[in-house]
This record gives C-alpha cells, structure tokens and sequence, in this order.
C-alpha cells in the first residue's frame, strides 16, 4: 500500500474508532483526537493512546505498559503479536478497566 492509501485507510479507521465511543458515557471514557492520534481517557486514570504510524504502515496501541502494532490486510488490522483484531482488542481492553463489557461495534 502506497503512502497516500495507508493514510486514508487509517485516517478512516481513527474516526470510526472515534465515533464508535459516542455512546459511551463521556465519564467513563473521554475520547478526543487531534493530527492522527485518537486518546482515550478512562475514568481509572488510564490513558489509551492510538495512532497511525506512516513510516511503518500500521496502526499503534499503547495501554498501561501494554503496547501493540497492528498491520491492515485488506479488512481490518491485526495485532503483529496476537493476531487479535483491533477492535476486538480494544473492547476487551476498556471493557477489562470499566469492569463491565462495553460493545463498539
């Protein structure tokens, strides 16, 4: 993928993640975004931290000490360590610090 279409496909992909908080309540989960990095604020102090990284072609994670790079393959990103899907992770990640199952998708 050339470096104008990974822009687009993870741009893309930020927003979406972006927009799939607005029905979580803004106490439990502050989500704002700003130049390719969406972070999101939960209400225990943690701070996640996603963002697009063009030299690489991949999407970053970062969450307490945990962080995770994700490659695109078509359809969707998959952690480079776990295979897990991006989303996937990312639900089980807040879910895990909200003490409840949150659902984005």
């Amino acid at each position: 993928m050339d470096e104008a279409g990974f822009d687009r496909v993870a741009r893309d992909e930020l927003h979406q993640l972006e927009n799939a908080f607005s029905d979580i309540d803004p106490d439990e989960v502050e989500v704002s975004s700003s130049e390719g990095v969406l972070r999101l604020d939960l209400r225990d102090g943690t701070r996640i931290v996603i963002n697009s990284h063009r030299a690489a072609r991949q999407i970053w994670m970062a969450a307490d000490s945990s962080a995770w790079h994700f490659d695109w393959n078509g359809a969707k990103w998959l952690s480079t360590k776990t295979s897990e899907e991006l989303w996937e992770l990312l639900e089980k990640t807040v879910s895990k610090k909200l003490k409840r199952e949150i659902h984005i998708r």
